[in-house]
């Protein structure tokens, strides 16, 4: 999922909407859209039929297996994704966070905007466990294409997966920009040679075209219903990936998207499958590793160099959607201030998080070492992405009923079975837990928890911040009365509560006795919204003489630069000379209430979160030559 908007530069500017489909848009299509579910034929369809590898593969079970890919393609990617909810787009971005602020909106009551945060906070959670699991798996499974070269390879299969992983994650700070210029040829050339090998086999065994047909997945579900309630758990590897068509939105518009499916790579990964199932039948051992036995032997190394090229970039594109999905939990509150870092001067979306990628890097690494072959970690990789899947039909259903307006039989005729056929793909890999199933759960829910921890914390403590704090109207309308002495300068308050006096000037005036001559209240609000516009980026009001209130308003998808915004007040008639400024910060030491209103154990954890977050000069981008910061104690 993923917005991977950082691996194209000619991708993101414009009206998304209106946006030709030209050859190098369909080509960055190609590259980061598709990265991840283009890599799925090197491990779907073995990890589904190893089900049923134990006595030799029949014939009803590679043609059942095959109906149940090419329909899960169908159904799953193309008719809910592609056609339908594509559609769900706020402001032109797309993704799970994206969804949830729209299905927020819609929310009637207090307790359905809960539920809806709790479905955006469990999407995002389990997106960060796929984004773990998607680098390890694909590489380790193109990798593996090497022992089918040579049993002699089998030993370097887990040292030089994690070669290629290291330097992966270590090249990240440069940013994607040159990488994403070969991303799109790589991936159509990728494509390109999955349907030719697809194309070559079928020559040979063209009745296994009638697996098209879903009166096989029928026959095969009626004739083996607890077997193909299993396989589902594997079928749905086929089908990773497909969230990235309706993240990436915002970057490439739907029009490229959608065209670039249709025309180019569902035929690709259709015919790889058929191929891969026409060679099955002919020869059943294939089973060993039926992606690379399509190729003639002369073909097997190039196609592992191909096969890895593609896998980095399908981990490439999970990654940078990685950093794109935090910022959006900090900007939407739902994780603590990061460090975040431009790697581009033009393009917004190119950035690099530091700390998730030390973080996937680890986690990546542990899995490789731990489960070793891409059939392990197959086990593990299920839940993650089906979840994500029931987050987001669910969301959808509430969108299309509430915004769009449809009735509730119609979203109930089209949601209905593609939310039941989530819920099928889920639960199926629900059995997996014990086989490695466990690790997207806990991973999961560990964010879950921390995310819900972090949101409900910043609530009681801005609520906290309101009881102690003095109304600003108040303290504005007694300030001429005051003998409080003012002095040269200007002082720049940031503060979350607009209409309240910040406490580190109460703090200032208590300690040093003086107020500045020019005062500045500045609020940051994050909206729900990718990006906000120039005409609403800032809200200038004069409170008294020498005193404004600056509100700066900013999307999910954008980084907060406070002294460019305050410059820009020159434009609005207010005189900030920059070299005159002292920013005043308040920093909130958290201790126990008498009565607390969180368990002790979430307290703890909320306070070793605020502890570790970036300093507000950093993430604010303020120079920290300029800032005094003024320590308060705060109960919650």
């Amino acid at each position: 999922m993923t917005p991977a908007s950082a691996t194209t530069t000619d991708a993101v500017a414009g009206n998304h909407s209106r946006r030709p489909a030209s050859l190098s848009l369909m080509l960055a299509v190609l590259g980061v859209v598709y990265g991840d579910i283009g890599t799925s034929p090197l491990y779907a369809l073995r990890a589904s039929l190893l089900h049923f590898g134990a006595d030799g593969v029949e014939r009803a079970e590679i043609f059942g297996i095959l109906s149940l890919i090419i329909w899960a393609l169908l159904l799953t990617v193309t008719v809910k994704y592609v056609i339908f909810v594509l559609r769900a787009d706020n402001r032109g971005e797309g993704g799970v966070l994206a969804l949830m602020a729209l299905a927020h909106r819609v929310a009637r009551t207090p307790r359905g905007r809960w539920l809806v945060t709790l479905l955006g906070i469990a999407g995002a959670a389990l997106f960060f466990g796929d984004g773990i699991i998607t680098p390890a798996i694909s590489v380790l499974s193109a990798v593996e294409g090497l022992k089918v070269v040579s049993p002699a390879f089998e030993e370097a299969v887990i040292p030089l997966s994690v070669a290629v992983l290291v330097g992966l994650f270590l090249v990240q700070y440069r940013g994607t920009a040159k990488m994403g210029a070969v991303f799109g040829p790589v991936t159509a050339l990728w494509f390109a040679t999955l349907g030719v090998l697809g194309v070559v086999e079928i020559f040979a065994a063209p009745e296994v075209l009638g697996a098209v047909s879903p009166h096989h997945a029928a026959l095969f579900i009626a004739m083996h219903p607890f077997a193909a309630f299993i396989a589902l758990g594997s079928v749905v590897l086929a089908v990773t990936g497909a969230e990235a068509l309706y993240a990436d939105m915002g970057h490439f518009g739907r029009p490229p998207i959608q065209r670039a499916w249709i025309a180019f790579v569902l035929p690709a990964l259709a015919l790889n499958y058929l191929g891969q199932g026409a060679l099955l039948l002919s020869d059943p051992a294939a089973l060993e590793n039926p992606f690379y036995l399509l190729a003639p032997e002369w073909l097997r190394l190039p196609l592992v160099v191909l096969a890895t090229a593609a896998t980095i970039i399908a981990s490439q594109a999970m990654i940078s959607g990685a950093y794109s999905i935090a910022r959006q939990c900090v900007q939407l509150g739902f994780l603590p201030r990061l460090v975040v870092r431009h790697t581009s001067e033009t393009e917004e979306g190119q950035i690099y998080l530091p700390q998730i990628n030390a973080m996937l890097l680890v986690g990546v690494l542990i899995l490789v070492v731990s489960f070793r072959t891409s059939d392990s970690l197959a086990a593990a990789y299920g839940i993650a992405v089906t979840g994500t899947f029931v987050c987001t039909s669910c969301l959808a259903m509430l969108v299309f009923r509430r915004q769009f307006g449809w009735s509730a039989p119609l979203v109930g005729l089209v949601f209905g079975p593609l939310l039941l056929l989530d819920l099928g793909y889920f639960v199926s890999n629900v059995l997996k837990i014990p086989e490695g199933g466990w690790v997207p759960v806990v991973l999961g829910a560990a964010l879950f928890v921390l995310m819900h921890t972090w949101r409900q914390g910043r609530e009681l403590l801005f609520a906290r911040i309101r009881q102690d704090s003095l109304p600003l109207k108040s303290y504005l309308a007694r300030l001429p009365q005051s003998r409080t002495v003012r002095v040269p300068g200007i002082a720049v308050f940031m503060t979350g509560q607009s209409d309240y006096v910040p406490n580190a000037l109460l703090h200032n005036l208590k300690h040093n006795k003086v107020l500045h001559e020019r005062v500045v209240f500045v609020t940051v609000l994050n909206e729900d919204v990718p990006q906000v516009g120039e005409g609403r980026r800032r809200e200038v009001q004069e409170l008294a003489p020498g005193i404004h209130r600056v509100i700066v308003r900013y999307g999910f998808q954008e980084s907060p630069n406070i002294p460019r915004e305050l410059e820009a007040l020159r434009e609005a008639g207010v005189n900030f000379q920059p070299m005159q400024v002292s920013y005043f910060l308040g920093r909130e030491t958290l201790v126990q209430a008498v009565v607390p209103k969180m368990a002790r154990w979430r307290q703890w954890l909320f306070r070793v979160m605020s502890r570790n977050a970036v300093p507000a000069t950093e993430f604010f981008r303020i120079p920290s030559d300029r800032v005094v910061e003024l320590g308060v104690r705060v109960a919650i």
